[in-house]
């Protein structure tokens, strides 16, 4: 009797905790269903993909009340996908403020790898990274030959790891594109060429790809409060020595790299964000601590997304060879080794493929990065009390047919029209109706995304014109667990083709395209 009672006394108190911190506030909106907590918890024992998750549990009550109630990162938040509320979301900064992981759970791996940056912060330091990075990530000028360059290389090392490969099986892709995206990354934003194309053992992108690893285990996603006890758990504490060792791996790399000689004359189009933020630290504008904040969020952001989108269109456009022709034939048409902005904004279903990729396969899906800092009333008819969490899912509302039409979550390129401009209008009109939302919108929007629509047009130009390819028949499809969204372990077959005789590695001609593909982009 005397155990059961001192087991009583230490489990009482763990129960009451426990139910604390998992029962839904009082104060969220009991008009909206709840998602069980154990469908956030999936991936701590299923396998299945977000898709599935989603189709399963979400699609229905989100597609019926446009917002749910949804454990997330470890406490209840407002998930919304009705294309009115995220429009509300979106264009309210002051009421439903960005607030990162270093406001939000500061004391977590990802908080410390993260840090205080120009995406996550809000108010003033928000405007002061902005007015200071704004210049090097939306210029119409970008050099454009390590976009050529870098594209080229990487269907060398694909077509030589294919041949190393047995008769009938694939290319695992996606070491090779982490290695293409931090490449492109540190060359048009960093000054500063990682050679991880060239160095197959590269200390940066090895070090990257064991951190994303270390993050996103589902369980300290789910429950971030388990950081604060990285003394006990010896993994976590392998996690935050691995992103100080990349924060410092970085730093090191990008303040020592090779300068440009004084006698070089420069212009304001040379200048890339890594300049900026130097300037800015030099002249005491920012902190030792921000400089090394927006420094890893650049390296971050500026090749995450073109990684995660790359894998997603050689699964997509290796599955639908109908798709993959109709390309060929169009960059074919073109006569031209050496594509630029204008060639590439100039070719309407090379802009349709792209598009219809994002829309499909969103790279970050979902985020729970907003605040609301005071009682107001979403979409003007959610009560949203102060202090409450919203995140906004971008494959729902972008797989919804009644924002897509019956064929939603079809691949179909043709839905955006038949011109570059009829296009580029559906774009920036979806985008501000809330509809098609893989950059954000309003004053937040992603500032890097001409520059992602540009690289990715040059890539999938030298990808198509070089090689076929299809998706190895042993690879099933499968999207992680939550997070960012691409096809996880993709293997793909490819074949050389020769479309205007051997191609060269190094790219010739102008050395600044203009990644200006019309409108605000």
């Amino acid at each position: 009797m005397a155990l059961i009672s001192a087991a009583f006394i230490v489990l009482a108190p763990l129960a009451v905790l426990l139910w604390w911190k998992i029962h839904v506030p009082s104060n969220l909106p009991k008009n909206l269903p709840k998602i069980p907590i154990y469908v956030s918890l999936l991936g701590l024992w299923s396998k299945m993909g977000q898709d599935e998750i989603y189709d399963r549990w979400l699609r229905k009550p989100l597609e019926e009340h446009g917002a749910v109630r949804f454990w997330f990162a470890g406490q209840w938040s407002i998930l919304a996908t009705r294309p009115q509320y995220l429009t509300d979301l979106f264009r309210n900064e002051n009421v439903y403020a960005k607030a990162g992981n270093h406001k939000k759970i500061p004391w977590t791996v990802s908080a410390s790898l993260l840090g205080d940056n120009i995406i996550s912060s809000h108010g003033e330091n928000w405007k002061l990274y902005t007015s200071i990075m704004k210049p090097g990530l939306t210029k119409r000028n970008f050099d454009g030959r390590p976009l050529v360059n870098s594209s080229r290389k990487l269907v060398n090392l694909l077509l030589q790891a294919q041949s190393q490969t047995p008769q009938g099986e694939g290319v695992l892709i996606n070491p090779f594109i982490l290695r293409y995206a931090i490449s492109v990354m540190g060359q048009s934003f960093l000054d500063i060429d990682f050679r991880c194309l060239d160095e197959p053992k590269n200390q940066i992108s090895g070090l990257q790809m064991t951190i994303k690893q270390s993050i996103f285990k589902p369980l300290y996603l789910n429950f971030p409060v388990l950081d604060k006890y990285s003394n006990l758990i010896p993994s976590r504490q392998r996690a935050f020595k691995l992103v100080k060792q990349f924060e410092n791996l970085l730093y090191d790399l990008v303040r020592n790299r090779p300068r440009h000689s004084l006698g070089e004359k420069s212009s304001p189009d040379s200048d890339q964000v890594i300049h900026m933020l130097e300037k800015a630290l030099k002249e005491g504008k920012i902190t030792e601590r921000q400089f090394r904040d927006n420094l890893k969020i650049t390296f971050i952001v500026a090749h995450e997304n073109i990684q995660l989108l790359l894998n997603s269109m050689l699964y997509q456009i290796g599955a639908n060879q109908e798709v993959q022709d109709k390309l060929r034939a169009e960059i074919n048409a073109t006569n031209t080794e050496n594509p630029t902005a204008d060639t590439v904004n100039n070719l309407p279903y090379l802009t349709s493929v792209i598009y219809e990729l994002l829309r499909l396969y969103p790279p970050i899906s979902q985020l729970a990065n907003r605040i609301c800092t005071s009682d107001s009333l979403l979409g003007d008819d959610i009560p949203i009390a102060a202090g409450t969490y919203l995140a906004w899912n971008a494959y729902g509302v972008q797989t919804s047919p009644a924002n897509w039409g019956p064929r939603a979550r079809d691949f179909v390129p043709e839905r955006w029209g038949t011109s570059v401009e009829e296009m580029q209008l559906k774009f920036r009109r979806d985008t501000i109706r809330g509809t098609f939302i893989p950059f954000n919108a309003h004053t937040r929007k992603c500032l890097g995304q001409a520059f992602v629509l540009l690289q990715m047009k040059i890539a999938v130009f030298e990808l198509v014109r070089s090689m076929r390819w299809k998706v190895d028949p042993g690879y099933k499809f499968k999207l992680p667990g939550g997070g960012v969204l691409a096809p996880v372990g993709c293997k793909v077959i490819f074949e050389e083709i020769q479309t205007f005789g051997e191609m060269t590695e190094t790219a010739s001609g102008p050395g600044e395209v203009s990644m200006y593909d019309g409108g605000d982009l």
